[in-house]
């Protein structure tokens, strides 16, 4: 006959750990809602070099300008995500996590955004609202920063005039266009401006020299990049930089200089 008490003693200690842990866990939580903000560490990443905020523009956005300096506040009065949603305000800002550590300092994570490109008034452009402004990754765009000047592709033409945002299915074509420009060493120091018409077509300016290049539409560029790499490695050495003043190569298995 087997004896059940070994089971029963394993399940009652099995239960009463349970309830020790969850109990130290309830604790835990307890004291620490009493306790009060020490101090703030603010974390901000600079990918690719960039520093649009600072750790004064950050502090700012997140005291709402000092008017709730939240140091030696009670961590059970303050609502973190209202924090969050504060910074997110600020258009420098890409994504935040706000949350307190074990010493009772408050911990603000900060990405910053990415810009791809700069929009320059240029013509009918200039009645744009955005204007001045930098495009994201996810054709979104925010505000020039103090701190900080990116190094990115300028972005002009009436195509921006009515326009309030690049992200959709539509403007993804311009968006794959100015990510590998800039993701490509080659291309980032050729091309110095993107100008697109009304339509959509797409003229790249490039840093030296006056000739314009024709793309149209922003699709199939893998081909026309490499025709206009053979117009750099091939034509350009042989007719010189002032020789041409436009060159196309949206039309398939054609470049045509003029």
């Amino acid at each position: 006959m087997f004896s059940i008490f070994p089971l029963n003693r394993t399940l009652i200690v099995t239960v009463a750990g349970l309830v020790a842990l969850v109990g130290l866990i309830a604790f835990t939580e307890h004291r620490q809602s009493r306790r009060h903000c020490e101090g703030i560490e603010i974390q901000l990443d600079e990918v690719d070099g960039h520093r649009f905020l600072n750790r004064n523009d950050v502090l700012r956005t997140l005291t709402n300008d000092g008017a709730d300096p939240l140091v030696g506040d009670s961590y059970a009065d303050m609502d973190l995500k209202r924090l969050e949603r504060r910074l997110r305000q600020n258009g420098l800002v890409k994504s935040c996590q706000v949350f307190r550590d074990l010493r009772g300092e408050l911990i603000v994570d900060i990405q910053q955004q990415r810009p791809l490109a700069r929009l320059v008034a240029d013509g009918d452009e200039e009645k744009s609202a955005f204007a001045g402004y930098y495009l994201n990754e996810e054709g979104r765009w925010f505000p020039l920063s103090m701190n900080y000047t990116a190094r990115v592709v300028l972005l002009s033409g009436p195509y921006f005039s009515e326009r309030k945002s690049l992200a959709s299915a539509q403007n993804r074509p311009l968006i794959d266009l100015l990510r590998t420009i800039a993701s490509d060493p080659f291309w980032k120091a050729q091309v110095a401006q993107v100008v697109v018409d009304r339509n959509r077509e797409v003229t790249l300016i490039p840093q030296v020299g006056d000739c314009l290049i024709e793309i149209g539409q922003p699709v199939d560029l893998e081909p026309k990049f490499e025709k206009i790499k053979l117009f750099y490695k091939h034509i350009l050495p042989l007719k010189g930089w002032e020789r041409y003043r436009r060159v196309s190569v949206q039309y398939r298995n054609q470049i045509v200089c003029e």
